[in-house]
Parts: structure tokens; sequence; C-alpha cells
């Protein structure tokens, strides 16, 4: 018997990792079946590149039993497996892979190939989260010795001889009293359905079959059959063209856990400086977590089909919250800190690249399927337009995704269309945001493009009004909002507009000083053709519908709603009158209700109701 001493502050290590990085103890079932197949893959590799275990049988399965009156669960396998020296080398210390020399020793194509092999340093420790000791009964191939390792975690091991029939580990936990859960043959099999079912290699587990009762009076029994539990295949790591639609719509509803067919899907490899494979899905509905901040996201991380993470934001961009699948790494380490893959170049490359593809074959559906598309833009149009905020890099790509209702379209149409559409030599895009279409198809700033026969774009997200002042331009054009429109007028419509302005000086005064402090000035205007008048903001304050989002939210903009220009028709009759009119109380009222009418046709809340009641039957009254 050969006592030895954990290297590296093992102690202090193993406290870390069980009570910081771990939030999830059922992972050790991951990590010891993660390395079970590092050693199949160690062994595959050196009997076909090292003459040493040319006689070596690769006859890869992973073995996992359990016994309920021992407390005992029981992981083997059939890989290379360890001597006494790799025992001390390899389980001595935490902070040393087990095939980091193995790894070393490799170049060129083999290396590459090789890159699954000892990723998981540390997942062996992963044991005594459960288990109070561990026995590890190892024998190396092309060897005729086996050696058993154990230890109860707390600061050393032990080393003697042993006996196993072949070469091979068998890694067993003696359970502690409060996991004893992981002895039912249905846990275990959840857990590797979640994070094993793509290991290449098969894994066998005893599963428990209740038969009834043959004649009555007899008791049931329980038969205890060794069956395949896991797929053995990575589905994304096969070819395209061996797949057929139905085998991606099923593997779907398993990791998305949704009983309804995708609207499309995107699958990818990468070859070359950097190998990955990608599989993501497109759902036919958005999940009720979709605008939650603390929404759950849908795609894997996964290392050379080893599951390593479901919960990570960071694999791609919030907008793209929608999609569901795998992102699968030739190229990355395994590293516990989370941390640690949110700042990783190559997965930050991954994921440039991923956002990239998925982008395009999004396009590619709006060319090829104009109804599927119609349905993806029903449920995750909103949360795309989320990505014009922030991804500066795709905005154009973006705009090519979205779809436009436009004063002169009710149905929707891409932003193709809308510069097809517009003359040669005009290179602004003219747009409008608030929250109800048909008041925005009616307002009374559209008047003068209506007349001018100028199409709009009608935006009646709540996010237009956060996003569409971030994005000024699309390829040469320029996006204008309506309020800002400087619209092509002719010599005599600049003169009368001037002419207006000093002719109706007084009671654009007299207007201004009954409003107060309701607005922040009173103008004449060109824009309107039919109504006497209308709001529009100051291009330096928020919009009314940012300041309602925005006290909505708790995030109230000094309490009160900034404050519009009034801007009133010269040709209209009622303002015509106005004007005349020497109705000093008739002319406080119509003020207030000329501002209140043009609140109402922006979709605006009145201030006081009861006071525009009061003063509509006051002028009422008077007309008749």
């Amino acid at each position: 018997m050969a006592k030895h001493q954990f290297q590296t502050e093992i102690n202090q290590l193993l406290k870390l990792m069980i009570h910081s990085l771990y939030s999830n103890k059922e992972i050790f079932l991951r990590e010891l079946v993660s390395n079970a197949s590092d050693a199949l893959d160690k062994l595959n590799h050196v009997t076909l590149t090292d003459p040493a275990y040319k006689e070596v049988v690769f006859a890869p399965r992973i073995d996992i039993t359990f016994d309920k009156k021992k407390k005992t669960l029981t992981i083997a396998d059939s890989g290379i497996g360890m001597n006494q020296e790799d025992l001390v080398e390899h389980l001595g210390t935490i902070a040393k892979s087990g095939t980091k020399a193995f790894l070393e020793n490799l170049s060129g194509d083999a290396k590459k190939d090789s890159k699954l092999i000892g990723q998981f340093g540390v997942g062996f420790y992963a044991s005594f989260m459960v288990a109070k000791k561990v026995e590890v009964i190892s024998k190396k191939a092309a060897t005729d010795e086996a050696y058993m390792w154990s230890s109860a975690g707390e600061g050393d091991y032990e080393i003697t001889p042993a006996k196993r029939d072949s070469h091979g580990t068998t890694i067993t936990l003696y359970l502690k009293k409060e996991e004893e859960e992981f002895l039912e043959s249905y846990k275990l099999e959840r857990i590797i359905e979640k994070y094993s079912n793509h290991i290449p290699f098969p894994i066998y587990m005893e599963k428990e079959h209740y038969k009834a009762a043959e004649k009555e009076g007899d008791e049931p029994t329980t038969e205890v059959k060794i069956e395949q539990v896991n797929k053995a295949s990575a589905l994304w790591t096969l070819s395209k063209n061996d797949l057929k639609d139905e085998d991606y719509k099923d593997f779907y509803k398993s990791i998305a856990h949704d009983s309804s067919e995708p609207i499309t899907w995107m699958h990818h490899k990468a070859e070359g400086s950097l190998e990955y494979t990608t599989l993501f899905y497109v759902p036919s509905r958005a999940p009720m977590d979709l605008y939650r901040v603390d929404y759950t996201p849908g795609v894997k991380l996964y290392i050379n089909r080893v599951f390593i993470t479901d919960d990570d934001k960071e694999l791609l961009p919030t907008y793209l919250r929608f999609l569901k699948g795998v992102i699968d790494s030739a190229d990355l380490p395994l590293n516990v800190s989370r941390e640690i893959l949110q700042n990783n170049a190559i997965l930050e490359k991954i994921k440039k690249n991923s956002v990239k593809k998925v982008l395009s074959e999004l396009a590619k559906l709006a060319k090829k399927d104009a109804e599927k598309y119609a349905q993806f833009y029903k449920e995750f149009g909103r949360v795309l337009k989320e990505g014009l905020y922030n991804d500066f890099e795709n905005r154009e790509k973006i705009i090519e995704l979205l779809q436009f209702k436009t004063l002169n379209h009710t149905d929707a149409v891409d932003i193709e269309s809308v510069t097809k559409a517009l003359e040669a030599d005009k290179k602004e895009i003219y747009y409008i945001t608030g929250t109800d279409e048909q008041v925005l198809r009616n307002s009374p700033i559209l008047e003068q493009f209506k007349a001018k026969n100028i199409d709009v774009l009608i935006m009646s997200d709540e996010i237009d009004t956060i996003v569409f002042p971030m994005v000024t331009s699309y390829k040469e054009y320029t996006f204008v909002h309506v309020n800002e429109a400087k619209l092509d007028s002719s010599d005599e419509e600049q003169k009368a507009q001037e002419e207006s302005q000093k002719a109706y000086e007084s009671i654009l005064k007299e207007l201004g000083n009954v409003l107060g402090d309701s607005v922040k000035a009173v103008k004449t205007t060109s824009r309107l053709k039919e109504s006497p008048a209308c709001v529009v903001e100051d291009k330096d304050d928020p919009s009314y519908t940012m300041y309602k989002m925005m006290k909505q939210m708790g995030q109230g903009m000094g309490g009160e709603a900034p404050k519009p220009i009034l801007e009133i028709n010269p040709n209209h009759p009622l303002i015509q009158k106005l004007h005349d009119s020497r109705d000093q109380n008739s002319i406080e009222d119509i003020a207030h209700l000329l501002l209140d009418q043009a609140f109402l046709a922006d979709g605006r809340e009145l201030a006081n109701p009861a006071a525009f009641i009061a003063r509509l039957n006051r002028v009422m009254t008077k007309a008749l």
C-alpha cells in the first residue's frame, strides 16, 4: 500500500470547486462520462498510430451500474486505462489534465484530431460532491498490472495493486447519505440524456423493468436489463446529406422541449483555422419569457460533443435569443469559469461568424418562402429590431430583414421595395413612430406627404421609437423622421409661409400666452393641408412615446412629458376666423381645444378631459 499526499493545496481547491464552481451536483456524472470518453478516444488514437498498441482491441463502451444496498455508483470504460505512474500524475493533482503530456507529444494533424482528449483536468474531482469515498481501479492497455486509487478527498490518497480483467478504468463512488437519489435508474438516465446523449460511444446502464404478477396472489417482480441509454451520435456532426428533415425536427423537439415543428434550421460546419459546428433552429412561436430580462437562452455549448452549458447568454447577441440549438467547438478548452468562457477569443469569433450566418440564412428564407418568413417576422420581428441598437457591424443586414408598413402599403414590404419606389434623385426615407398604426396613418403631420405622394414608413412598434433614432442611414439613403422633414417647396410656397408667419404674428403670440407652459412654442406651418393644427416634438427632446415607456418602467423624465410645439395651419378657415376674432373668451377656449385635438390626433392622452369637454360644450353652444 502506498500513501500519497495531494499536490497543489488540493484540499483548498477541492473545497472551492465543490462549493463554488459547481452549482449543480448532477454534473459529476457528466464529468466522469466525459473522462471515460476521453480515455476511449485516446485508446482509439494510439491503436491507430502507435505500434505498441497494435494488438489491443478497441471495443469502446461505457457502463454505469449501481448497488442500492452498498450505496455505490460505478462508471466503467474500456479505454486506455492508467498504470501506477499515471494514477499519481493524473489523479494526484487537480491542476493538471490527465492527458496534458499526451497532447504535448502530438503534432500536426494528429494533434488537431485529438483535441477532445484531456480537456477535463478537474472533472474527476467533481465526484466528491456526492461521494464520501472514491475508488478507481485501472489497467493500462498493453500491460498486465492493475492498480486501485482510493481517497476520501481529505488530503491524501492510496494506491494499491488490484485486479481487472481487461484494460480500462472503473470508478466506484460511495455515495453520501443525502445523495442516494443518484442510485435511481430514471434519475441517471435523465442526466445522461441531458448531458451525454451525444457522447460518441455507447453508454450502457442497468434499467429496472417492473413486471406485473402473472396470476392473482403473486407479487410483481423487477427485472434488471442492461440497455444502451444514449444515442451515441451527435446529430450536428453528421453530414447534412445523411440527415432527413424528420431527423432535424426530432432533434429540435428534444432540445427545445417543444412539440411544434421549427420554422427553419441552419446547419453549418466551419473548417480551417477555426473548427466548429453550429445547428440553429427558429421556433414557430415565441416563448413566454422572450421579453423578460431573465429569459432562458436556447443555445447549448458543446466542446467536441460534450455538453458544457445551456444558460450562457453570451453565446449569441440578445436580439437572436429566440434561436434554439447547438454550438460545438473543436478548439475551445473546457473552463469551469463562466467568466473565462465569456471573454474567450475563440468563442467570440464563433459568435461573430454565427451571427453573420444566421442573418444570411434568414435573408434567404425571406426570398425563398415568403409565408414562412412572415410567420417568423410576426413572432420575432420586434426582437430582431433590437440589433439595430448595438450591432453596428450588421446593421444594414438587419435592416434588410425588416418588414415595413408604409403610407402607400398596408401589407409589409422590405427596404429594397422602399428604396426602389423612390425617385432617382431622392435619398431620404421618411418615417413616423408611435404605438398605433391607424393613429399614425391619420396623423395631420402626414398631410403634406400625402399631398405630394411621398411615401412614409409607418412604425408602430414601441421599440421603433427607441432604435430608429439611432439608425441614421442605409447605404446611400438617410432616414428622416417626419418631424424633421424639409420637403421641397416652390418659391411661392416659401414666400406664402414667410408672409403667414408675419401676418399671424399677433395670434401666435396670443395663443402662446393662453397656452403658457403647455407648449414650447406656437408657429405657423405649411405641412398641414386639412387639419387646423398639429403638435410636433422638438428634435432635442425625447419623443412622447419614449417618455411614456420610460415612465412605465419607473424611469420618469422629471415627472412631466416633454412640451410640444403647436403648429397651426394659416389656410384653414378655423385659424383664419380665429385670427379675425375679437372674442377673447372664445379665443382662449379654442386655443386649448386646438391643442387638445392635436394631442388626440397624435395619439396622446388628455391631461384634463373634463376641461376639454366643458370648453367644447361652450363653443358648440355659441355656434348654435
